[in-house]
């Protein structure tokens, strides 16, 4: 069996139903938003019955829209009607036939196809004097009687409205691959030679969570000392309203006390886990923004006797893996 989530106009005369709220994004593609909207013919007076799906960012309160002040701006909108249908011929996948038995002869089917450049969903992490939902990326399905599907002068009452959330989300891949690596050279003044720091990562993909393997290579020429290794993850949280602008945060950062001579090499494997957890009180006051895209790094820098430091920087992927026993709808029995 399978779970239906179902919302129901504050008139009565139109209900939205999806068969599931999570839809993966696979890079290349996006799963298909399909759905059911049960109508009532009687109480249409002569409207349309329309279905849209939406991504938006949302950077206030819903309670603030009520005065007149919007903190939701549109990314993405894609409109189709659903009464009287425009199309009726159109095929319809397993998730719609088996909602339609349960509708019965008053439903009627939709889909939406996602464009493979949307965030996906993601949300600030409130501080703890916010109230109201958390700033970030969501994507909304509303069905609503109109007499056209996006006139701005048409006024659309609320009890003519339903909608349910959805999250477009993604999992790491199953086949990970070998890590990223990095290299650099620093001349320090009065000396002939360089020190080389080269790091590398195990793997490309790391789970949220997870112990993080890094690997670093130094070959010391000059007459200096390394006194200290630190190794961090950093996040970068790339936002975007009118211009766009990277916020950078420390997750992780962790000092080793290996001392590397002058005229030596050095190679050694180091483990970081960055948590949330451990950043649950960390934020910076964020500006509105009509897109969030969120990166990592890890950096590795040498603390050298006499002043300055060596960094080398590596690209870093957290995914969450797919849950375990997670099928496709073609493989319920509904």
């Amino acid at each position: 069996l399978f779970r239906v989530f179902k919302k129901t106009s504050g008139n009565g005369h139109i209900a939205l139903y999806l068969g599931k709220r999570d839809f993966v994004d696979h890079v290349d593609s996006v799963e298909v938003v399909d759905g059911v909207v049960k109508v009532d013919p009687s109480g249409l007076n002569g409207r349309k019955v329309f279905v849209y799906l939406a991504c938006a960012f949302r950077y206030g309160s819903e309670d603030l829209d009520v005065i007149g002040l919007s903190f939701r701006r549109d990314i993405w909108i894609q409109y189709v009607q659903v009464y009287p249908p425009v199309d009726g011929n159109a095929t319809k996948s397993p998730m719609q036939e088996s909602l339609l038995k349960k509708v019965g002869e008053q439903g009627c089917p939709f889909s939406f196809k996602m464009p493979t450049n949307l965030p996906c969903s993601v949300s600030l992490q409130p501080g703890p004097n916010d109230a109201g939902k958390a700033c970030g990326v969501d994507f909304e399905v509303k069905a609503y009687l109109a007499n056209t599907a996006s006139n701005p002068d048409e006024v659309i009452e609320k009890k003519d409205t339903c909608r349910l959330m959805i999250r477009k989300i993604q999992y790491a891949p199953a086949n990970n691959k070998s890590g990223p690596k990095a290299d650099i050279s620093k001349q320090f003044m009065m000396t002939d030679k360089p020190v080389n720091l080269e790091a590398s990562l195990e793997k490309e993909i790391y789970y949220h969570g997870d112990p993080i393997t890094v690997t670093v290579k130094v070959k010391n020429e000059t007459s200096k000392v390394v006194k200290k290794i630190r190794v961090s993850v950093e996040q970068l949280t790339n936002v975007a309203l009118y211009s766009s602008d990277t916020y950078t945060k420390t997750v992780c950062s962790e000092e080793f006390g290996e001392t590397i001579n002058a005229n030596s090499t050095f190679e050694k494997s180091f483990q970081i886990t960055p948590l949330l957890s451990n950043n649950k009180e960390k934020r910076d006051q964020i500006p509105p923004m009509q897109g969030i895209i969120v990166s990592y790094k890890v950096k590795v820098t040498l603390m050298v006797s006499g002043g300055g430091d060596v960094t080398v920087e590596l690209p870093l992927t957290l995914m969450s893996p797919k849950p375990a026993g997670e099928c496709t709808f073609n493989n319920l029995n509904v």
